[in-house]
Parts: C-alpha cells; structure tokens; sequence
C-alpha cells in the first residue's frame, strides 16, 4: 500500500496517530514524493540529451556531460529524500 493511501486513510478514519507512526509515515510519504519527482525529471533528461542527426561527436559529448551531470542531480536528490532522517517531537518549554 502507498503511503498517500495510508495517509489518507488515517486522516478520514478519525484515529489519532502516534508521533513515532506519524514521523514514519511522513517519511515514507516524502521518499516516494522524491523518487516520484526525480523519476519525472529522468524521462524529460532522457528526451532533451539524445543524439540529433545534425550532432557533431563534440557536440554529443557535450551533451553527455550536461546528461551526466542532471543525473548526478536526480539521483543525490533522490538519495536526499530517502535517507533524510525525520525530526522527532519537541516539546517547547516556556522560558516565562
């Protein structure tokens, strides 16, 4: 089950989550946000950096630098959004 599933589930089931299922569940939802996003961005890298007829090799090695580069990109964003570790509760305390 995705977590935009659970998550909506949770939110129309009326039951309170705990902080840790909470934290757990919104990085679950952030991971596939990401791997979602940087998928997308993948499929519009791919078209834009093929090789034209027109292309000079020099031109095509440029373009495969650019590619190799956006990807590099992609995938330490997707890397971010899967390892980044969740903030637990605070509780603030009034200094007054």
């Amino acid at each position: 089950m995705s977590a935009y599933t659970t998550a909506f589930q949770v939110l129309t089931s009326g039951r309170a989550l705990r902080p840790d299922e909470a934290a757990a569940l919104l990085a679950q939802l952030r991971k596939e946000t990401g791997d979602e996003l940087a998928a997308a961005v993948e499929r519009e890298l791919s078209g834009q950096f093929r090789r034209t007829e027109t292309d000079t090799d020099a031109e095509f090695r440029r373009k495969r630098r650019a590619y190799g580069a956006a990807m590099r990109t992609v995938n330490r964003f997707r890397e971010f959004a899967s390892t980044r570790t969740t903030l637990t509760h605070q509780r603030t305390r009034s200094t007054s």
